[in-house]
């Protein structure tokens, strides 16, 4: 498995810990997240969050993100990677209108500084 697909993997787990550490690593050795390849997954849930993690860090880094992930599309419902954002209104509300734009536009939502550490 690939490194992004691992990310997106610990996203969708909601292991957060896991999430930043590989957020860490990938910034860290300098990645070009242009170059990054088209996940081989059948699964379009870590698909489409593998496009929209590359996309959130490669902005993030000042880079173009690689163009496979133009062709992935949303999610087919709605996805919060806080799963707080279920029960707590405020969270959920600021998570669905400020959550980063490569991650709002396919349904996965998150606080607007997600991974903004790393």
């Amino acid at each position: 498995m690939e490194l992004i697909e691992q990310l997106a993997q610990a996203a969708l787990e909601r292991d957060h810990l896991k999430l930043r550490s590989l957020v860490q690593d990938l910034t860290r050795s300098k990645t070009d997240f242009s170059v990054l390849p088209r996940p081989s997954t059948t699964d379009q849930r870590l698909l489409v969050v593998s496009a929209a993690l590359t996309e959130l860090l490669a902005e993030r880094n000042n880079q173009r993100p690689p163009s496979w992930t133009k062709e992935i599309g949303a999610l087919k419902e709605p996805f919060f990677l806080l799963e707080s954002a279920a029960t707590m209104k405020r969270l959920r509300t600021l998570c669905e209108t400020q959550s980063p734009e490569p991650m709002r536009k396919r349904l996965l939502y998150a606080p607007p500084h997600f991974l903004a550490f790393a």
